[in-house]
């Protein structure tokens, strides 16, 4: 059975920033993705300027992509009415189906072995070893798993977790438009029981993408019937849901979103990125941290690798970078969560917000991490 220092299970931001970083030390790693690069996801496709420093430390230039840079945020409650504030760092805008397959790309070069298109179906964890069986019938050892593998999959049921055996009731919608916004603009947009983001990528092109809930889309029958019902009463979301050129007929869909609380570290494995828990959209930065967890479990396990291979030392260390480093951050994307969905809420909320702009810029750093 073929033994590798480090397989890593998914291959999103999380899971391809920290192979890079690992092959740089010079340790062996195998990154399975179910998927063949590129290709879309659903996500919100802005990423904040604090990962820049450590993308830049891994060869990675993000500049050489054509991103959308953005300096503004603008949010709207369901009537139309809005307030428009500075980001502090700023951000920029990339499709995961580029920025993914860009880092794929790099990975490679730095010697980073894949297999794609493959499911992983199983891990067992025996004499101090991860067995993982995968789609093609092949057995694997390693010494350490990343589990990177994001939402929600087959492996949580697997591993019995705890956030699994309750049922979300949030569903994600994503397309990619053409349309007449300006570039430097993130703006979210609420409605009932959702809200939408809508930012510019690479190509003249924009992102956008919803949470919403299964009950609307049960209610409404289809996506486009309910879009018309639910999102169009918000008159900024009427206005691009009319006027937008769509560039592909059908979006991506992803269901069962949770927010629930999670572990980073499950039967030895340890988790990163959504897999590790996930922050709510509105908040607007969880391809910016799912980065910073690639950079955290990666330098936890090179320590392992330098440091004796002392795995209770690991587990404790990265648990405990992890916990200080987001843990607060998704408790508060979970407290703001409340207040957005709600008609009348979400429109005292924004309201409030205006005529507060201290506590809205302080919301945003609270949810956004320093340059690392």
């Amino acid at each position: 059975m073929p033994e590798w220092p480090v397989i890593i299970v998914g291959g999103g931001l999380a899971g391809l920033t920290s192979a890079i970083a690992l092959a740089q030390q010079g340790i062996r790693v195998l990154l399975i993705e179910k998927k063949g690069y590129p290709f879309h996801r659903v996500c919100g496709e802005y990423v904040s300027n604090e990962v820049l420093p450590y993308l830049t430390s891994l060869g990675a230039d993000v500049n050489a992509l054509q991103p959308a840079h953005i300096t503004q945020f603008i949010l709207t409650a369901p009537s139309g009415y809005s307030l428009a504030a500075n980001l502090d760092l700023g951000g920029f805008g990339i499709s995961r189906y580029t920025l993914d397959n860009y880092l794929y790309q790099l990975a490679v070069t730095d010697g980073v072995t894949f297999k794609l298109n493959t499911a992983v179906q199983d891990i067992a964890f025996e004499q101090n070893r991860f067995i993982l069986r995968l789609s093609t019938g092949e057995q694997l050892q390693a010494e350490i798993v990343l589990a990177a593998y994001g939402k929600r999959t087959n492996l949580d049921r697997q591993l019995n977790r705890r956030f699994f055996a309750k049922r979300s009731p949030y569903i994600g919608v994503k397309y990619h438009i053409k349309y007449n916004q300006p570039k430097n603009v993130i703006a979210l947009h609420n409605f009932k029981d959702g809200y939408a983001g809508i930012s510019a990528i690479e190509n003249d092109t924009y992102c956008f993408c919803y949470l919403t809930t299964r009950q609307n889309l049960k209610q409404h029958g289809t996506i486009p019937a309910m879009e018309q019902a639910i999102l169009c009463q918000n008159p900024h979301l009427k206005h691009i849901l009319l006027e937008a050129e769509f560039v592909y007929a059908q979006p991506e869909v992803i269901n069962e979103i949770s927010f629930a609380t999670k572990t980073c570290v499950e039967n030895h494995l340890l988790l990163c990125g959504d897999a590790a828990g996930m922050i709510t959209p509105l908040c607007g930065n969880g391809m910016a941290m799912a980065i910073h967890a690639g950079k955290l479990a990666s330098e936890q396990i090179a320590l392992y690798f330098t440091n004796g291979h002392n795995r209770p030392q690991l587990e404790a260390n990265y648990s405990q970078a992890w916990k200080k480093q987001f843990e607060k951050r998704l408790q508060l994307g979970r407290t703001v969560q409340h207040l957005f969905g709600h008609p009348v809420l979400s429109e005292v909320t924004v309201k409030t917000l205006k005529h507060l702009p201290a506590a809205l810029q302080l919301l945003m750093r609270q949810t956004h991490g320093q340059p690392f």
